[in-house]
């Protein structure tokens, strides 16, 4: 074991913080540099899909990830304007096919926080934090990266190098890998309260409001020990700046705009980003690759992102591990990028676009016959069950099992 260089991780969020466990479990070394003090626990992703939850089943996970999180396999699209649902989808409908038939809502800390406290059980693996890595370089049998911390500059030996650093992937960049695509004019804003949204919204914990004017979403998560919370995202205007969207005034009147109640609204997070369609144009240089919002991003509506790049780095641990073990040809590793890549264009940028799309669609034309296409496709039991193996992630997966090898 002391004699095989590591695998390197650069990023320790969820996506890094999984591949290093999966890396783990297969005896093989592995280190994780993270730049940040800790976890982040930000509101971001928060959706966990049937089919990732499969995978965290084979990583002792899943149990841990419902336990800690909300189940929910309902997720319903509203017409704000008539205050109507216009189509309710239903996870359950996967049943005989996974275990997992519905979606958890587990916040993406916890599950970086979960693969943390499970790394810990193997000596072969560590994960440092402040530590940010500068720069690679690579040879044909290893690796070499520079990371910064308090004390200095330092170099580090590795057989890979999984890049999980994020849309702003330093190691992306430093592999000089387009990052193709655009960002959105408008930024998203989540609003977390601690107070009941579901007293408005009852039966269903996720929940797309669709307008053409003012769109918004609605999702519950466990929170982390005071009770649960509800999030609200929402779009802002391209003119928008910070200060007048994330003041106390101006967050309590966009709430009241969208869930109008009699007393003000509890609001325990804000926060406020940019949001991106791009898909790096590879995601392996060498021995080198890219993972999770490193490889793509995309807007968060059906929350896919975070559950494709968990799939990506399960995909990639396993092809590196029979690499490694020497029971596959290190040419075996082009499948990665190969498969990974119109995977993402494919079930993510392509959905993403088209919910965001739906949300905010302006023509009533164009809207009408959305909403009644979504009606035929929830009542007829063929096409819904297409729609949510679609919405789970469950196609994509059985379609790279397919591709030839």
């Amino acid at each position: 074991m002391t004699e095989r260089l590591p695998i390197l991780i650069a990023g320790g969020g969820p996506v890094g913080c999984i591949a290093a466990l999966a890396i783990a479990r297969q005896g093989i070394p592995v280190r994780v540099f993270e730049a940040e003090a800790n976890v982040a626990d930000m509101p971001r992703a928060a959706t966990t899909h049937a089919a990732t939850l499969e995978m965290l089943a084979g990583l002792g996970m899943a149990d841990e990830v419902i336990e800690r999180g909300i189940v929910e396999p309902l997720f319903r699209i509203w017409d704000r304007q008539s205050k109507t649902i216009m189509a309710e989808f239903d996870f359950g409908r996967l049943k005989d096919e996974t275990p997992y038939p519905f979606a958890v809502q587990c916040e993406q800390h916890k599950l970086a926080s979960m693969a943390i406290a499970r790394l810990r059980a193997y000596p072969h693996a560590t994960i440092e934090f402040s530590v940010r890595v500068n720069e690679l370089t690579q040879t044909s049998d290893g690796v070499e990266i520079e990371v910064q911390n308090a004390e200095g500059t330092r170099r580090i030996a590795g057989s890979y190098l999984i890049g999980c650093d994020g849309g702003r992937s330093t190691v992306r960049k430093g592999l000089g890998i387009d990052f193709t695509g655009y960002t959105h004019p408008e930024r998203f804003l989540i609003l977390t309260t601690s107070y009941d949204i579901g007293t408005m919204y009852p039966g269903c914990t996720r929940n797309y409001i669709t307008d053409p004017e003012s769109w918004f979403s609605i999702f519950k998560v466990s929170g982390d020990g005071d009770g649960p919370l509800w999030r609200v995202l929402s779009a802002t205007k391209p003119e928008q700046a910070d200060q007048e969207l994330m003041n106390a005034a101006a967050t309590e009147a966009r709430l009241q705009r969208f869930l109008p109640k009699d007393s003000p609204y509890p609001v325990v997070h804000r926060n406020l980003y940019n949001v991106h369609q791009r898909v790096a144009s590879s995601f392996r240089n060498g021995r080198v690759f890219l993972a999770g919002d490193s490889a793509h991003v995309n807007n968060p509506l059906g929350g896919l992102g975070l559950n494709f790049g968990i799939h990506d780095v399960i995909e990639l641990t396993g092809l590196l591990g029979r690499v490694i073990r020497n029971e596959a040809p290190e040419h075996v590793l082009d499948e990665y990028d190969r498969n990974r890549r119109p995977l993402n264009i494919e079930f993510v940028q392509q959905q993403t676009i088209a919910n965001k799309k739906r949300m905010e669609e302006k023509d009533p034309n164009a809207r009408a016959k959305d909403f009644e296409q979504l009606r035929r496709t929830a009542d007829d039991p063929a096409a819904h069950r297409t729609y949510v193996r679609r919405a789970s992630l469950i196609e994509s997966v059985k379609k790279r099992s397919l591709a030839p090898v």
